[in-house]
């Protein structure tokens, strides 16, 4: 590795982990300034909702949080623009841009480039969907496999839509994704990517996800989704865990408690999601929240950064 291959941090996990706290702590002790990858804590009048970090949090620069309308769409895309720009910028001021948050397909992309993605072919995802239904997806699973062997050892061949979509990407581009992915090139490329991941036992995370649940309507999350409802939401916005399960108190299909109830559910369903995406990347190093204490975690990061 070229000596002068900046490193950049990211710190990852399921929600309600502690990330933003260990990012915190890891930016007092290295001159770093934080970027969040969070697809909901950009927007603004959701500070319930997304629990976006506050000016009183911290008095360390942290970027990308509430400077979006929530009638605004955010996408992968955007994000990786804005965050690369504040990566170069950072660097350039030698700060350590340290990347945290949960969302696992815009660190993805950030890190590792977004392929570009052909537009949906209708009518040969319908040829193909039928020749699975008529003989089976582990057949049309076969078919991948002899033009985009990489590809099908990555997706199961019971997965018809990511089989589908893998297909059609060869037809309509005349290259494999396989092929398209090695043409992309993202952060990785440029600079040194570390990243750290935060986890502990289910029963801990589960735990902090129902407490923080609980705070959430303690804080008064359904006076905030009724200012909400003022506005034309974008489809982004509304994807906010605990929205919609606030829509279904205030419109009366179920009382207070089952809201509460609804969102903890979702919410640890969530997690649950975001572990299994992360736990895929052999690239991170993990720490069990629950075994090792918050200092002995920052000083093992710290020395690896150095």
């Amino acid at each position: 590795m070229p000596v002068n291959k900046k490193t950049v941090i990211f710190m990852v996990g399921p929600t309600a982990i502690g990330k933003t706290e260990f990012a915190l702590k890891l930016a007092r002790r290295v001159k770093g300034e934080i970027i969040s990858c969070d697809s909901m804590q950009v927007y603004k009048g959701m500070q319930i909702l997304n629990q976006a970090p506050t000016p009183a949090d911290t008095k360390e620069r942290y970027y990308l949080v509430k400077f979006l309308s929530p009638q605004k769409e955010f996408s992968v895309a955007a994000f990786i623009k804005k965050c690369s720009l504040l990566i170069d910028e950072l660097i350039k001021r030698k700060k350590v841009p340290i990347v945290a948050g949960g969302s696992g397909l815009y660190i993805k992309g950030l890190i590792d480039g977004l392929f570009p993605s052909p537009k949906a072919d209708i009518k040969f995802r319908k040829k193909m969907y039928g020749y699975a239904a008529r003989y089976g997806s582990a057949k049309l699973h076969g078919k991948l496999k002899k033009i985009d062997a990489h590809s099908a050892f990555s997706i199961h061949p019971n997965d018809t839509r990511r089989i589908v979509r893998a297909l059609e990407i060869r037809h309509s581009t005349g290259k494999t994704m396989t092929e398209l992915k090695k043409a992309t090139k993202g952060i990785r490329d440029k600079y040194d990517v570390k990243i750290f991941g935060f986890t502990a036992d289910r029963e801990k995370i589960y735990s902090n996800i129902n407490n923080r649940v609980d705070d959430m309507f303690a804080a008064g999350v359904i006076n905030e989704v009724k200012k909400l409802l003022k506005k034309r939401l974008s489809r982004t916005a509304k994807a906010v865990i605990g929205f919609k399960e606030s829509l279904g108190y205030l419109k009366g299909e179920y009382d207070l408690k089952t809201a509460k109830e609804l969102m903890k559910r979702n919410t640890r369903r969530f997690a649950k999601r975001q572990l299994t995406w992360f736990r895929a990347d052999n690239r991170i190093k993990w720490f069990d929240v629950g075994r090792m204490n918050n200092s002995g975690i920052i000083k093992s990061i710290a020395k690896e950064i150095k």
